[in-house]
């Protein structure tokens, strides 16, 4: 598996559209790695710390809670 993905890779990747993505880039809310002018790549395992520290695990005991 290669380590740096293309817009179109990272945005299929995280599952969101690439203006999503170019949004994210413009507002500095996500790493890359700018090659040049116009090429943008994104590290894998940087996306993947990402994913992991922004990932929610499941409640403990889903019968106490409440949606109000």
């Amino acid at each position: 598996m290669k380590r740096l993905l293309s817009i179109k890779e990272t945005s299929e990747y995280l599952g969101i559209s690439e203006k999503t993505l170019y949004n994210w880039v413009s507002q500095r809310k996500i790493p890359f790695v700018k090659l040049s002018h116009k090429c943008l790549k994104f590290d894998i395992l940087q996306l993947d710390r990402i994913i992991k520290e922004n990932s929610l695990s499941p409640l403990e005991n889903i019968d106490t809670f409440k949606v109000r």
